[in-house]
């Protein structure tokens, strides 16, 4: 009775085909963006705001371009994290050439710069699949690590890698604040995430659900698996590209090589998979419970009382992410954001039984 398309009818194709075609699903996002962008800056302090939240927007459209190629197109890849280096250190380059370019023509540029990588990176898909795939883009983030370190026009010759970037605004305000960063980032990651939303439901989005799901089938069909592969490379690494120039911006206020390495790959892969493959909501999911963990893992020895020292608190939680890694492999895999439709097919039936 909560949640049921009982008495609401459609009258056209388009809003059968709606995002959203459900009247609670379109109240629930409402709600949520009010709390997001009017509760959430009132009431949240520098800590939550500059430290949790801004991060996880970030991530979460990090793991939005990764879900992009791995759960929809179904191409794995390792090397997230130098796509998302590609895009900070061309942001940087842009923002230093071209100081009186607007922040996002910026960032927009910077994620063209990564996606242009990313097709370059993307041609072996093309004759290889699966593990081999994943180990070529593993090939690819060594590599852009490599390039980050030693290539000296990345960094306009700075002997560690590491450069301190200049402060961002957008119309002649200043985005300085707290409150100004967060809100900057999210209405970003809003707008990439309904264009996310709107580009896996097109033509492209089903050509890369059934290159996944069969590329030989696909390919008799008239699906083109070489443009439908490097697009899918394409779009994701702009993705990841416009994340690593927030990241740097909004975040850190510097690129250094150590915040796009390896470790950083699997940390957005790690998103995806507890949050869920093939599903953009379950990219938040899996970046709250990823950004999340850590602030409690650390927070819960201090409530117990424990004597535990920072060494084994981190050693605990990275056998923490690798035990709910392989209980989502074994017990959902398709992760929390399956739960959440199980939840919703649940509240259609309510109250009668199943």
């Amino acid at each position: 009775m909560l949640y049921r398309e009982v008495g609401q009818f459609k009258t056209s194709y388009a809003a059968d085909q709606a995002i959203f075609p459900i009247l609670q699903d379109r109240i629930g996002l409402i709600v949520v963006l009010l709390i997001a962008y009017v509760a959430v800056p009132l009431a949240g302090n520098d800590y939550w705001l500059r430290t949790l939240l801004t991060p996880f927007l970030i991530f979460a459209l990090a793991a939005i371009g990764l879900n992009l190629l791995t759960g929809y197109a179904g191409q794995v890849s390792l090397g997230t994290g130098g796509f998302m280096g590609v895009g900070a250190y061309a942001a940087y380059n842009i923002a230093t050439e071209l100081p009186w370019l607007n922040i996002i023509a910026v960032f927009a540029l910077a994620g063209l710069i990564a996606a242009g990588v990313g097709v370059l990176f993307g041609l072996p898909s093309l004759r290889i699949k699966g593990f081999y795939l994943a180990v070529a883009t593993l090939a690819a983030q060594f590599f852009l690590e490599w390039a980050f370190i030693r290539v000296p026009w990345v960094t306009h010759y700075s002997a560690s890698g590491i450069v301190t970037l200049p402060s961002i605004g957008i119309f002649g305000v200043e985005i300085k604040s707290s409150v100004s960063r967060y809100l900057f980032t999210l209405c970003i990651v809003s707008i990439l995430a309904l264009l996310a939303k709107n580009l896996v439901r097109s033509n492209a989005g089903r050509a890369w659900m059934a290159v996944r799901d069969m590329d030989i089938a696909a390919e008799i069909i008239g699906i083109r698996p070489l443009r439908t592969k490097l697009l899918a490379f394409a779009v994701s690494s702009f993705y990841c590209g416009v994340a690593g120039a927030l990241l740097a911006f909004v975040f850190l206020g510097s690129v250094e090589p150590a915040a796009f390495n390896l470790e950083r790959s699997f940390q957005i892969l790690f998103m995806i998979i507890i949050g869920g493959l093939g599903s953009i909501f379950g990219c938040f999911l899996g970046a709250a419970f990823i950004t999340l963990l850590p602030i409690f893992l650390n927070r819960v020895p201090t409530i117990l009382g424990l004597p535990l020292g920072t060494a084994t608190i981190s050693h605990i939680e990275f056998m923490t992410f690798g035990a709910l890694i392989v209980f989502f492999l074994i017990v959902e895999p398709r992760g929390l954001a399956r739960l959440w439709q199980i939840a919703k097919e649940k509240l259609r039936l309510w109250p009668f039984p199943h």
